[in-house]
């Protein structure tokens, strides 16, 4: 069956868009093809920095050929009714239509047959379609086009069963003709469809599978490292986007000048891999060795000797700034540089990195004594200090190495350990793979840090919505969820927003309710990894706004293990018809059942066994929740199983007696509330 070959050639595709855009071509136009009709066999997308291709393989020449019913009005319908009829099914008279016997009379039906399109027809829309809806982060104007591209089209690949497509893109021009590598090949080349593509463009020198590229660079990383004698320090995501930016990946070594290795070797590798995409080596003790790896996108007739030398010329510039600004900034102690702060803005309506540091300050004498292990002292010199080293020299030079300098300026200035690790990691966690502090300075600082954002940032109205979050007010989120869980902190998040808002001095409205509501959220997602339903999280939560996370999170894992028991499983059920049935009474009756049942109103053994077993699981719940025995709360609920199952198989609810019928819904009333002493059952699935 035919094939189908576009490739969509262009100006640097910047790395981290490349996999996406790869991604969301084939499933546009996979997508497009299935509405069309269109069956495939196999479809393969393929990125480099110049380019996007796609293969699909084993598309039909033609559609295929559709028959549709459509049902008219009754046979003797008003003349109107069947003019109507006939125009929307696109027949001209009466006799291109059936007469049927449905069982409820004769009506007219309508046999509408279309042909199928050949694919060369139906494919130059589908593909303009899906080209122009490439999303992209950002997207430029060009000459050569009227739509919006993320960097200027230069010619399009576009071939069905050997044939070019007649593809409309404006300017660009559309043929069975590309260009191998930038530097490395000659003139342009024809192709006649994927394999011969894929082939010529390997002699061409460029490497079209990202993956492939991947491994090359990766071994010959590898091998370059095994002659210095070296290891390479694992940097996924700098390998990523090192196979983003060659099409022929070819890796050199070159040297560090030993003037600089006295440098903190932080400063060293933000260096090499931020500006210029070098990988740091490390040696048998696992420091970092005197060499660096890159990775040309050519092959040097001089072996790469020239590029080595040009690529240790950048470095040894960049490095005698780093040593200029090192041995600068540690010639003004790091407390004399908190005052500058003032002139750095945190946000317009939240003040400066000095009014900041002043909320983390007083916040964190409130989160301390919560902390155990967190001298006040400590923890309070620490959130003074935590932001001075944005007035550095390096930072200002290094943004990414905020907080680290920090840490040495402060060592370098005599304060504490404990001080000094605190700068550095109360940025800390950053995502959910980075590692979260555990030191109880540390944590205080970095909780003071995030809860001042989150409140600040809510107290003005900037939160989070639908996929935009400029702030990273999720990330801070899920940092102190974070803090909070691995540390096993036991604390009230909702008293230290409300603390924060007082903190802040903001005079509109306090935003701590709407920020828990937003940590539960949150919470879903962090603990979704862990397998904990969602459901669970939410039912908990409900009662009383649950702020101890800790507890919280034992309370979860007990109604997990509950409801995956037998008598857990049938109370859930027993719940949901309890409350079922009092809901709907409620409604028909326009009346509450919440009430207290009456004792003298209970006409059988089962409703006395019932309402007795529900006093005594309520009081043994309520002082099992009050010890955070969630286990025993549990149990006692289990222990209702035996008489609410009695209940329900020999009791009528909806009996004639009036006063009887009312005082049975508010003891089904009571079988919900009572099972809500752990958690909001109505919120559970199942």
């Amino acid at each position: 069956m035919p094939d189908l070959l576009l490739e969509l050639l262009t100006e640097e595709i910047p790395a981290r868009m490349q996999k996406a855009a790869a991604e969301e071509l084939r499933r546009l136009v996979t997508e497009k093809l299935g509405e069309a009709g269109l069956a495939f066999a196999a479809a393969s997308s393929f990125v480099t920095p110049r380019r996007l291709a796609l293969s699909i393989e084993g598309l039909p020449l033609a559609q295929q050929d559709v028959t549709e019913e459509r049902r008219g009005p009754r046979v003797g319908a008003p003349a109107p009714a069947v003019e109507g009829f006939l125009k929307a099914a696109g027949l001209a008279t009466l006799a291109e239509c059936e007469e049927r016997d449905t069982g409820r009379g004769q009506f007219y039906f309508a046999v509408i047959r279309r042909t199928g399109k050949p694919t060369a027809e139906v494919l130059p829309e589908l593909l303009r379609g899906a080209i122009l809806a490439l999303p992209w982060p950002k997207s430029m104007r060009f000459p050569a086009a009227q739509f919006r591209w993320v960097r200027p089209l230069a010619s399009v690949v576009a071939l069905f069963d050997g044939e070019v497509i007649k593809l409309a893109l404006d300017g660009v021009p559309v043929a069975d003709e590309t260009r191998g590598h930038r530097f490395l090949a000659g003139s342009a080349f024809r192709v006649e469809d994927f394999a011969d593509y894929r082939a010529k463009l390997q002699a061409a020198f460029v490497v079209l599978d990202a993956s492939k590229r991947q491994r090359i660079i990766a071994e010959g990383l590898e091998r370059a490292a095994a002659v210095l004698g070296v290891r390479v320090k694992q940097d996924q995501a700098l390998l990523d986007e090192v196979t983003g930016l060659v099409e022929w990946p070819v890796v050199q070594a070159g040297s560090i000048d030993a003037m600089f290795m006295d440098l903190p070797p932080e400063v060293l590798t933000t260096s090499m891999r931020s500006h210029q995409k070098y990988f740091a080596t490390l040696d048998a003790n696992g420091k970092l060795a005197p060499h660096f790896l890159l990775v040309a996108n050519i092959a040097a007739d001089d072996g790469g000797k020239d590029i080595i030398a040009g690529n240790e010329r950048v470095l040894r510039a960049r490095l005698a700034d780093a040593r200029f600004f090192w041995d600068q900034d540690r010639k003004v102690p790091l407390a004399a540089r908190v005052p500058k702060l003032a002139e750095r803005v945190f946000h317009a309506k939240l003040g400066s990195m000095l009014d900041k540091a002043g909320r983390m300050m007083r916040l964190v004498e409130e989160i301390a004594p919560l902390v155990p292990g967190a001298g006040a002292a400590h923890a309070l010199r620490a959130a003074e200090l935590a932001k001075a080293d944005l007035s550095s020299g390096m930072v200002g030079e290094f943004p990414e190495l905020q907080g680290v300098m920090g840490r040495y300026y402060a060592l370098h200035d005599g304060e504490a350990p404990e001080i000094a690790a605190a700068i550095a990691e109360h940025y800390s966690p950053l995502g959910p793979n980075d590692r979260c502090p555990v030191a109880p300075v540390s944590v205080a600082v970095s909780l003071a840090d995030k809860i001042d954002t989150l409140v600040g940032f809510f107290a003005i109205g900037e939160t989070p919505t639908g996929s935009k979050d400029p702030f990273a007010l999720r990330r801070a989120g899920l940092g102190v969820i974070r803090l909070v869980l691995e540390n096993g902190l036991r604390l009230s998040l909702l008293q230290l927003f409300r603390a924060a808002f007082v903190i802040s001095g903001a005079t509109g409205k306090d935003p701590s309710d709407d920020l828990l509501a937003f940590f539960a959220d949150r919470l879903v997602v962090h603990l979704r990894e862990r397998g904990v339903r969602h459901d669970l999280i939410a039912a908990v939560f409900a009662v009383g706004h649950e702020a101890d996370l800790v507890r919280l999170l034992g309370r979860v894992d007990a109604l997990a293990a509950f409801l995956a028991s037998e008598d857990g499983a049938n109370l859930l059920t027993a719940h949901h018809r309890a409350a079922n049935i009092v809901r709907i009474e409620e409604r028909k009756d326009e009346a509450r059942y919440d009430g207290a049942p009456e004792d003298r109103l209970y006409a059988q053994d089962e409703e006395t066994r019932l309402a007795a077993r529900l006093a005594e699981a309520e009081a043994s719940a309520a002082d099992a929740l009050k010890r955070e025995d969630f286990a025993a709360a549990m149990g006692a609920l289990a222990a209702l199983r035996p008489p609410i199952d009695e209940f329900f198989n020999k009791v009528t609810v909806n009996c004639p007696d009036a006063s009887l019928r009312a005082n049975r819904l508010r003891l089904l009333a009571r079988i919900r509330d009572t099972l809500n002493l752990v958690a909001d059952f109505s919120l559970i699935e199942g």
